[in-house]
């Protein structure tokens, strides 16, 4: 075999192998849903629910629950903001989705929260690049979801109350209100109750018959108002909560009887 022959064989699997295509990698990254005004939506509320997808195909690349606790409230609500300072630790909620691609893609991230509570629940959804090897950690990508967790605890659902039952005219209703991650509301506390509107709407036949606000109790998240009643009949009840400095709202609404 002349030498020309054998540099060319020696070169051959060494080109071969200069050509060949990048194998795909695990790329990971770090998703988290964090509750507008508040923290991080974990396990304690039921979690939010992570879908990443190739913005080309449609192609579901992974998908899971953010699971752990809803952070420092201290760090999160009381700490002014620095760049490069991390909001988060590593028992923070958090859903790691791992990407198996030999390509930079354009990815889109959708989440749903808080995934338990179908009545509050908020689409959130964002896009970037998502590039082989490049891992994205730390407090990785946070989707803001607004809102509160709001229901209406008493009337219940197609409850048929007695009139005679009602004193002075009137129905003491409940509700029970929280921040989207299950913070708790209360009188001066963090999540202050006097900053949030609460109103109940009373309507029969689609008229509004009355509007009324619910005041904070004694008790954590619980609100009262006190519902004018008079006459028999099946009514509606709903009752909205709104921060005006933060743009939260929150809604929840039943059918009763008054017989």
């Amino acid at each position: 075999m002349n030498a020309f022959k054998m540099v060319t064989l020696v070169a051959l699997p060494i080109l071969s192998l200069a050509v060949q295509p990048v194998f795909s990698q695990v790329t990971k990254i770090v998703i988290r849903a964090k509750a507008k005004d508040a923290k991080f939506i974990g396990t304690g509320i039921g979690g939010a629910y992570v879908i990443v997808r190739n913005n080309t195909t449609g192609e579901i690349l992974d998908q899971g629950y953010t699971t752990g606790t809803s952070g420092d409230t201290e760090l999160i609500m009381n700490t002014p903001i620095a760049r490069a300072v991390r909001l988060t630790d590593d028992n923070t909620a958090k859903f790691e989705a791992q990407l198996t691609i030999s390509e930079p893609i354009f990815v889109d991230v959708e989440v749903i929260a808080p995934i338990n509570r179908k009545a509050a629940s908020v689409k959130a959804t964002t896009q970037f690049w998502a590039i082989p090897g490049k891992h994205i950690l730390g407090d990785g990508i946070i989707l803001d979801i607004p809102g509160y967790i709001l229901d209406i605890n008493y009337p219940t659902t197609h409850q048929t109350i007695a009139i005679t039952s009602l004193p002075q005219g009137s129905l003491k209703a409940k509700v029970h209100l929280v921040m989207m991650c299950g913070c708790v509301i209360n009188k001066g506390g963090i999540w202050d109750a006097d900053d949030i509107e609460v109103k109940g709407l009373l309507r029969r036949d689609g008229k509004i018959l009355a509007e009324f606000p619910f005041e904070i109790t004694d008790e954590d998240n619980v609100f009262e108002g006190t519902l004018p009643l008079t006459e028999k009949g099946s009514f509606e009840l709903l009752v909205y909560a709104f921060d005006e400095k933060t743009g939260n709202s929150g809604i929840d609404k039943v059918s009763f009887v008054i017989n």
